[in-house]
């Protein structure tokens, strides 16, 4: 799986911008704040519906633009396809797979990719939120349905923490409640057990991924704490009923302490992945180093896992595009030397750098150049640029 042709429209800083990808691996360098970062953002939105730099879809629209494209040609299983997503701000976006019109929840799992990117410090150091997060595009990727339970929790559980709120007035009428908390604990139960799934298919991996890149500094192993009860011990085949029904025994349990607190106290927006290194949370306990290293290994072992899964129908080219987003300059010789072992066999892999010097030699590839909002081949562009401090 590979993307070879992108085409921005009033996206982020390109008013109108066609780029060629070549096979392999290709590094876009300039300055900060040139656009590299933004050609990387498109192909991952097309991916994933979402930006790994920012929560709302306002900012990748062109200021004074009416709205935004990013369509890409994408080579999988030796036939091509292009996807397209229109941003329409104040109004749905729409999406359309070859010639025809789809719902951008289309799109999922017709191209997937694997970011890493600076921000993926915060997935050790930072709060559960963005492990859950990263969990749950982990779950997408190997199961693209699962987008809906997604979507439909979260306005459940909107629907659910407004009736907490207005629940001391209710004069003992809960029955709306009831309803919403079965509602709630049966989305949360498919959730959960996807998530289960997803870290014990990973766990290997990125055990595995930090071995390689962090040598004779002990073992990473990751795991999945919920907001159920401690002794449950919830594995990874876990019947997603089963959790469901121990989610609304937990529900009617905490109701109290919810009504007094206005908030939902139980279900998979509780949850949390958990990074150990050793017999200790990474979180509090790992230096910068091996913060860093647990990052990489965990993107590394998402690669691994979609690589080795295939695509969501069962297609055998399920490879992701690997995109590495200004990481170079945050890594050291050892950790680069890693990276490069592990992305050897790696059918695309795209790079934002400030420098091509930054980039190993090895992964270079082809190189384009970005500037003011263009990107060009390297043969074309002018002399070296300056590099921002």
């Amino acid at each position: 799986m590979r993307v070879t042709h992108l085409h921005l429209v009033d996206f982020r800083s390109y008013e109108d911008q066609e780029i060629e990808f070549g096979p392999r691996v290709t590094t876009l360098v300039g300055r900060n704040g040139q656009g590299k970062t933004n050609v990387v953002e498109a192909v991952r939105y097309l991916s994933a519906l979402s930006s790994h730099r920012v929560a709302s879809d306002a900012p990748l629209i062109r200021q004074g633009a009416e709205r935004a494209i990013a369509r890409a040609r994408v080579e999988k299983s030796g036939r091509s396809l292009t996807l397209e997503i229109s941003l329409n701000p104040g109004k749905a976006n729409t999406a359309r797979i070859g010639r025809g019109a789809a719902k951008p929840r289309d799109l999922l799992g017709a191209l997937r990719t694997v970011v890493f990117a600076p921000e993926d410090l915060a997935l050790v150091k930072g709060d559960p939120a963005g492990r859950r997060s990263f969990l749950d595009e982990l779950c997408v990727a190997l199961q693209p349905a699962l987008a809906g339970d997604l979507s439909d929790y979260d306005r459940v559980l909107r629907q659910r923490s407004s009736m907490l709120k207005t629940a001391k007035n209710a004069r003992g009428d809960l029955t709306m409640l009831d309803i919403w908390d079965e509602k709630l604990a049966d989305l949360g139960g498919r959730i959960v057990a996807a998530r289960l799934r997803a870290v014990a298919a990973l766990a290997p991996h990125v055990t595995d991924a930090y071995a390689a890149v962090a040598p004779d500094q002990g073992e990473c192993r990751i795991g999945y704490a919920t907001s159920l009860s401690e002794q449950d011990g919830w594995q990874a085949d876990a019947p997603a009923a089963e959790i469901s029904s121990h989610l609304l025994g937990r529900l009617q349990e905490v109701r109290p302490k919810e009504i007094e607190r206005g908030v939902t106290l139980a279900g998979p927006h509780r949850d949390d992945l958990e990074i150990w290194l050793g017999e200790m949370p990474a979180k509090g306990y790992a230096s910068h180093g091996e913060s860093w290293s647990c990052a990489l290994a965990l993107r590394l072992g998402t690669y691994a896992l979609l690589t080795e899964e295939g695509g969501p129908d069962g297609d055998a080219d399920g490879e992701p595009v690997l995109i590495l987003d200004d990481v170079f300059a945050e890594l050291d010789s050892r950790r680069r030397a890693a990276l490069v072992e592990r992305l050897a066999d790696a059918s695309q892999v795209l790079i934002t750098a400030a420098v091509a010097e930054d980039v190993p030699d090895a992964l270079r590839g082809e190189v384009l150049r970005v500037s003011d909002g263009r990107v060009v081949a390297d043969a074309e562009s002018s002399a070296p640029e300056d590099v921002d401090a």
